[in-house]
């Protein structure tokens, strides 16, 4: 397995130091001005940083989702797991999970109970887009490079039991059975954590359910409906609305997914509540792939590029976008959720990793 080239760190420097900021950073992804979008999976806003000299991001300013979409609950979490950007428009999706209480080990029989909780948060079902004109998101606006097209916000529609998609797949013969079961996310449940977008075509990463070794990645096809609200376009054999890729990501869930060319990088790492390697992943010509598919290193379309360090309890890898460093066009900025402590030089800033990818 080759060993990965750190090239640079990217200090990331906020206006606090809640740690909801500093230690749950689950995505990231710039747009074209040269911001640098990043989302925790514990808020339900998206941050903007700018760039304040060579590889500083500050100038922190928060977005409220709920100024542009609907939430279920404007005052609960997201679950932001993945962020991108295409054609004009920031993309994110939450994680579509379930999840169960935390035993905190002091309390015997809470924890047996906490144990025996599952809880659902419907703004976790959410893949929604934002237009963003000169760094700036917003409501509406004429699209730059179309000046007859206007750019709206919109989301994918909701039901009462989480969205379009979450309803197509409760017939689903790999699928179907996590959703009627409301399996919790760390229980090998359901649980989208990556995300990439190519104008109306999207990738989503499952972290869970791997199985029997093989990792799911999702493609939609987006229409838009009415002025703010998306639907599913068929794109699947037996006209379903999506297709199914698997991966054999050597055991591993995905963490996040994004574009180099035509190809997808996979961040993999452990499905359930484990502390173990994370890797990266090359997926080849994944916009050339018709019906369902199924890839690993064996068929020549799945390639593993490098191992990432592994630290026991923190650095846990959540979130990939392409970055110029170093004379490298196309390296590979990675964002950690609970960072070693090592990587807060400041009260409120955080480093992360830009590695080689070959």
């Amino acid at each position: 397995m080759p060993h990965p080239f750190l090239l640079s760190r990217v200090l990331l420097r906020f206006d606090s130091e809640e740690s909801n900021l500093l230690n749950e950073v689950s995505a990231a992804a710039f747009t074209p001005d040269g911001s640098l979008w990043v989302g925790s999976d514990e808020l339900a806003s998206i941050e903007r940083l700018t760039a304040v000299e060579p590889y500083v991001y500050g100038n922190h300013q928060p977005f409220a989702v709920s100024n542009f979409v609907k939430l279920a609950n404007p005052d609960g979490e997201i679950d932001i797991e993945g962020l991108d950007y295409s054609d004009s428009y920031l993309w994110f999706t939450g994680s579509h999970s379930s999840k169960r209480k935390k035993a905190k080990g002091k309390k015997p029989d809470k924890d047996i109970q906490k144990l025996a909780t599952i809880e659902v948060e419907l703004n976790r079902y959410m893949i929604a887009r934002i237009p963003v004109i000169d760094g700036e998101l917003v409501q509406s606006a004429s699209d730059p490079n179309h000046p007859e097209k206007t750019l709206t916000a919109a989301y994918l529609q909701t039901t009462e039991t989480g969205n379009l998609l979450t309803d197509a797949l409760k017939d689903d013969p790999h699928l179907g059975v996590y959703m009627s079961t409301q399996l919790a996310s760390k229980d090998n449940g359901f649980d989208v954590e990556g995300l990439t977008v190519r104008g109306n075509r999207i990738f989503l990463g499952l972290r869970g359910p791997v199985l029997g070794g093989w990792a799911i990645i999702l493609e939609l096809e987006m229409n838009e409906l009415e002025p703010g609200l998306l639907s599913l376009k068929r794109i699947g054999p037996d006209n379903r609305y999506y297709k199914k890729h698997f991966v054999n990501l050597n055991g591993l869930g995905i963490r996040e997914l994004c574009l180099y060319q035509d190809d997808l990088i996979i961040l993999a790492g452990p499905t359930m509540v484990l502390e173990g390697k994370m890797e990266i992943f090359k997926l080849k010509k994944a916009f050339n792939r018709d019906g369902d598919t199924i890839a690993s290193a064996d068929s020549g379309d799945l390639k593993s590029l490098f191992d990432l360090p592994f630290t026991i309890g923190s650095d846990h890898a959540e979130g990939l976008a392409l970055f110029k460093c170093l004379g490298q066009s196309n390296a590979l900025l990675v964002v950690y959720d609970a960072p070693d402590q090592a990587r807060r030089i400041e009260p409120a800033a955080v480093l992360m990793d830009v590695f080689r990818l070959k």
